[in-house]
């Protein structure tokens, strides 16, 4: 989650939302990414999307099975059925998002029973620190 939370505050010196992430693959970060969206003008370069598809370019392969994502924020339903279809093993978060969340928040993707694949989940994880980035990003626009 280190790794992660460096990727969000590399993101908020781009002017991005503080978001990071790292997908970890037999013990390895395979890929690491903050959000670009603004810096690509593609609304779906968040952090998530971003590591997902470097690490499927890197292992030849669109199934993630067996691999970790570390998240800084909880995933919004784009990332989290992303996320799905890769079939990630375990996705750790750690703020949540009442707002785009989708996770443990809104639609609650994993508990539709449409999802086909469910990672294990664990939240809070590096939460203090996440909810202390988006905090002060977002104070400094307002």
């Amino acid at each position: 989650m280190d790794l992660a939370l460096a990727e969000a505050r590399a993101a908020a010196a781009r002017g991005e939302v503080p978001v990071g992430a790292v997908l970890v693959c037999g013990g390895e970060a395979i890929a690491a990414a903050g959000n670009r969206t603004r810096e690509l003008n593609d609304v779906t370069a968040h952090a998530e999307m971003l590591v997902i598809r470097e690490a499927s370019r890197s292992l030849g392969t669109e199934r993630l099975s067996g691999c970790d994502l570390y998240v800084t924020l909880e995933p919004c339903a784009m990332c989290a059925a992303a996320i799905a279809f890769a079939r990630i093993r375990r996705l750790y978060f750690g703020a949540g998002d009442p707002k785009g969340g989708a996770v443990e928040h809104g639609v609650r993707f994993y508990a539709d029973p449409t999802c086909h694949h469910r990672p294990e989940v664990y939240s809070g994880i590096g939460e203090g620190e996440a909810g202390r980035l988006l905090k002060a990003f977002f104070a400094e626009r307002r």
